[in-house]
């Protein structure tokens, strides 16, 4: 019987268990994850902290007893793999039995990433948090509840910042206007804390558009989220806990801080085995996501994968990446090789009552590095019929390489439920298949006055940007 390792138990890992069992159900299938935890959705952590989602279990798609028993996966949770030796094709693992040998005819890493750790001084105080993790995610929501449970009761006077958990209701701050960042902005000013954001750059969510970000940034701030951005953290103060975000310009007493400053891979075990890594950092792979490593494969948050505008590796940590690519591994393992696909880098992102997303490359040097000529163009657009008695604006900020008139990327950000995210799906389909603007303008998209203007907004955006090109 032929043996498929699987190092990681979450997205690309499980994917490519289930898939490949399915595919084969005489293939041994055997999972090893270092945590408790197995197939959870990550990206759902700020609603659970938030209050939203009232069970940590509920993001948890399928449980390890499920993947036992109806899966007939060999699953080994509490279980870290430790040394990968493609010489003896065996690959060992550690738990609190100790050490297990185990041979393989193929593997799969997917060990996924792991939180940047930036130059600050005073991460290890107590009170400072990350969110990379379900435990991390339930310590942030017990902190949370100890908060709510405490608020409506008499404090003591405890100077600037809270010297016990237990009774912290006070300010907090984030380090890192990324996705996290926003996102626990309103999970915690939800619940009634005083909120300051810190971003060391001059934009949040600097992978959309700068009018997308403007607009986040001045509904966070309408919202009483204090956005502090050019801020440079250099110190978390504070004795034994968190009393204090020290900036170059500014000290802001806090009482907790969730750092958010961004993931990168988890390639340790790959490289110790020698397998090779990308210019990204992350592990490089070919199409069917193989390593230099014979019968070795590698997908999801630790991988490379093809970019559909560049054609270059880029690095893309996000959640669909995972699952396609875990699926696509699985169906090679299982005797049908099968490409995973490339990479647009398309997300989304709530805050508040708005919505944003983006696709593609809208970053001017970036799209100039790829040896494109980008040129782009910002509208506002009504997101329904003007005689519609609902409805709001879409702004969409749209970029094309000047040459040729191919769409590039894209930008977008409206009222929540006006349709951002949604009509961001017909320009990732421009952007992954190379259309023209012109091209793109021609969409046959529908519409209803309910759901938008007969000139689609992002149809609009095409048709201004090509007159600048034509």
């Amino acid at each position: 019987m032929n043996t498929f390792v699987v190092i990681g138990g979450d997205a690309a890992g499980m994917s490519a268990a289930s898939k490949a069992k399915r595919d084969d159900p005489d293939l041994d299938v055997i999972v090893f994850e270092q945590g408790k935890w197995v197939s959870y959705g990550a990206c759902g952590l700020p609603y659970y902290i938030k209050g939203e989602i009232q069970s940590l279990e509920n993001l948890v798609s399928v449980t390890p007893e499920e993947f036992r028993e109806e899966r007939d996966i060999d699953l080994r949770t509490g279980h870290k793999v430790i040394d990968i030796d493609p010489d003896e094709r065996v690959v060992t693992a550690r738990s609190a039995d100790g050490e297990t040998v185990q041979d393989y005819d193929s593997v799969l890493i997917a060990t996924g990433a792991e939180a940047v750790t930036p130059s600050i001084d005073g991460l290890d105080r107590e009170g400072v948090y990350t969110l990379g993790s379900m435990s991390d995610g339930k310590e942030l929501r017990e902190y949370v509840g100890r908060a709510r449970s405490e608020g409506e009761l008499q404090q003591p006077d405890r100077g600037p910042a809270c010297q016990f958990l237990e009774t912290c209701n006070g300010p907090v701050g984030i380090v890192g206007g990324g996705y996290i960042g926003v996102e626990m902005a309103e999970a915690l000013a939800a619940n009634d804390f005083e909120v300051y954001l810190f971003q060391r750059g001059n934009h949040i969510l600097k992978t959309f558009s700068e009018a997308t970000s403007e607009t986040v940034v001045e509904h966070l701030r309408e919202q009483g989220v204090a956005v502090y951005l050019n801020a440079q953290v250099e110190v978390l103060d504070g004795e034994d806990a968190v009393e204090a975000v020290v900036t170059t310009d500014d000290c802001v007493p806090v009482e907790m801080v969730l750092v958010g400053t961004g993931v990168r891979p988890r390639t340790g075990l790959a490289e110790a085995a020698g397998i090779t890594l990308g210019e990204t950092g992350a592990i490089a792979t070919d199409s069917y996501r193989e390593t230099n490593l014979a019968d070795v494969y590698a997908a999801g948050d630790c991988a490379e994968a093809e970019h559909v505008v560049t054609g270059e590796p880029a690095y893309v940590p996000l959640a669909l990446t995972a699952n396609r690519h875990g699926r696509a591994v699985g169906q090679t393992i299982a005797g049908t090789p099968t490409e995973g696909g490339g990479v647009a880098g398309t997300a989304a992102v709530k805050a508040f009552d708005i919505e944003a997303a983006r696709t593609g490359i809208i970053d001017h040097d970036e799209a100039q590095k790829a040896g494109f000529d980008p040129i782009t163009e910002t509208i506002d657009a009504n997101s329904r019929a003007g005689y519609y008695p609902e409805g709001g604006t879409v702004r969409v900020t749209l970029t094309a390489d000047r040459d040729s008139g191919r769409v590039l990327g894209g930008s977008l950000v409206s009222e929540y439920g006006e349709g951002a995210v949604h009509r961001s799906h017909a320009l990732v389909a421009a952007v992954t298949e190379g259309v023209t603007v012109d091209e793109f303008s021609d969409y046959d998209l529908a519409y209803a006055p309910p759901f938008n203007t007969t000139w689609d907004p992002v149809l609009t955006a095409a048709k201004v940007l090509g007159g600048r090109l034509n």
